[in-house]
């Protein structure tokens, strides 16, 4: 399956049996959603053949609609059911038992809802409207709808990541129950735990291609890491780090028990003046919702959080701009550029909201804040007034940590700033992190990349299933190090 520039699927082959569940892995980009859109009918895609049992021969899903008459059905993480109808309603809209004289049979759709919740285990009083019950039990009720239309394949994509840990075993009887009735079922997380937990099998795809389909007992939780991130131990070097790793003994950020539900569990990290530090861990993994407690954009709900020996109370990002603080988003089109603004007017952007609306910088100033950046970061632009979204993915992101180094920040959250950039620019960033540092600036770095963490950070925290599992630095700090720690043990476990 091709679009426009790149190859998202590359000769995959995919299967899963009768009464199976299998885990589809791999880190983002690797083609999971691709590969559930061409099984369910979304994408059309370019070669190959899809096969199901019962069916002869190929066959091909005009739509999803298409796909669930033949019996495959996909329950997404954001529950597409209807609230304010009851939970009958939405069990069976589109296909409703209807009377004699053509209109809605609710006693026969009650007593058929409240079978079919019976039959899965379900304690719900289908009358009720969906909007009464849990998240937990709306993703359930959207599995139970789908089961009722006679699913062969059930694919479920992330349907844990909003549930808490008794949710999550209520969700796995389900599963298992399913599982028993010969329902196979395809399960996409990013959840480690979950996986050993429920699964049969995984099947891991990496930049599109296939790495391999294994059996649960045959891939240990570092080798999954390993076949995720495309690495082998036999060829993992560390690759250390020029000069000595002092840093200031001085504390920048001290954050004790924070959290936020749902997010992030409640962690401690201490930040030292002149220190970067790494979150890794993998996608999913709540790197970068611990950084966005800390940075406010996801508020703090336990704990406390000094800033530079202060408590701070950190309501909105313009309490943390306050307070010296930046954060460079990982997703630059949704969260970071204004795509009808100029270069200028993204560059100049945090520091006029710093400055107030009544503060309006002047033009010239701004002018001279832009051409500044422009060169101390080589962008790539005709002018600083061209519009950004005509720029390059990676001369954007250069605008976006412009637009923080023009605001003069103590502390930088650098979510994923080398993603998607040619290695030429990734090189220049990582420098200008190193030398920021230098400076008595203090970062966070979130990358995907071990060999990048390992270039520009001093020490690391580990995240695994949104916790804080661990910290490493010194002689631990190797890509082999790094990847048991996100595995969570050694190779054996």
């Amino acid at each position: 399956m091709s679009f426009p520039g790149v190859k998202a699927l590359e000769d995959v082959d995919f299967t899963l049996k009768k009464g199976e569940i299998r885990a589809l892995m791999g880190e983002n980009g690797a083609g999971k959603s691709t590969l559930i859109k061409c099984l369910t009918g979304v994408n059309k895609f370019q070669a190959g053949e899809i096969y199901l049992d019962g069916i002869e021969g190929p066959i091909v899903n005009k739509d999803t609609m298409d796909a669930q008459h033949k019996g495959i059905s996909t329950v997404y993480q954001e529950v597409n059911l209807c609230p304010n109808l009851s939970v009958a309603e939405n069990l069976f809209i589109g296909r409703e038992p209807m009377t004699k004289i053509g209109t809605v049979n609710r006693k026969e759709m009650n007593r058929r809802a409240a079978e079919l919740m019976s039959n899965l285990e379900l304690d719900v009083d289908v009358t009720k409207n969906l909007e009464e019950y849990s998240l937990a039990l709306q993703q359930m009720i959207a599995i139970a709808r789908a089961v009722d239309m006679d699913s062969k394949v059930l694919i479920l994509d992330e349907p844990t990541s909003s549930l808490d840990d008794h949710e999550v075993e209520k969700l796995f009887n389900m599963m298992r129950n399913l599982k028993s009735q010969g329902v196979g079922i395809i399960f996409v997380t990013h959840f480690l735990e979950q996986v050993y937990a429920v699964c049969d099998g995984i099947t891991v795809l990496r930049n599109g291609m296939l790495v391999g389909e294994y059996e649960i007992e045959d891939l240990p939780r570092v080798k999954l890491v390993a076949a995720m991130m495309g690495k082998d131990f036999d060829d993992l070097s560390a690759i250390k780090k020029e000069g000595d790793d002092q840093v200031s003994d001085e504390l920048f950020i001290e954050a004790k028990g924070c959290s936020h539900a749902g997010t992030i569990k409640p962690f401690d990290l201490d930040i030292h003046k002149g220190e970067v530090i790494g979150l890794t861990g993998l996608l999913g993994s709540g790197r970068s919702e611990l950084a966005r407690v800390i940075y406010g954009a996801d508020k703090n709900q336990t704990g406390t959080l000094k800033v530079d020996g202060k408590e701070a109370h950190i309501n909105q990002p313009l309490d943390a701009m306050k307070l010296g603080m930046g954060l460079l988003p990982d997703d630059r089109k949704a969260e970071g550029i204004i795509g009808d603004l100029s270069v200028r007017e993204n560059i100049i952007l945090a520091l006029q909201a710093k400055a107030g609306p009544l503060n309006k910088i002047p033009y010239k100033k701004q002018c001279e804040i832009a051409d500044q950046f422009i060169e101390l970061l080589q962008i790539k632009t005709a002018s600083r007034e061209t519009l950004i979204k005509q720029l390059s993915g990676g001369n954007q992101q250069k605008v976006i940590l412009a637009r923080w180094l023009a605001t003069n920040p103590d502390f930088l959250v650098l979510d994923e700033p080398t993603r998607g950039i040619d290695i030429g620019t990734k090189t220049e960033i990582q420098k200008l992190v190193v030398k920021l540092a230098e400076e008595g600036k203090s970062i966070i770095f979130i990358s995907s990349e071990i060999e990048e963490m390992l270039r520009t950070c001093n020490r690391m925290a580990v995240l695994r299933d949104g916790q804080k599992v661990g910290e490493i630095s010194g002689n631990e700090m190797t890509q082999e190090g790094i990847m048991k720690a996100i595995a969570g043990g050694g190779s054996d476990e």
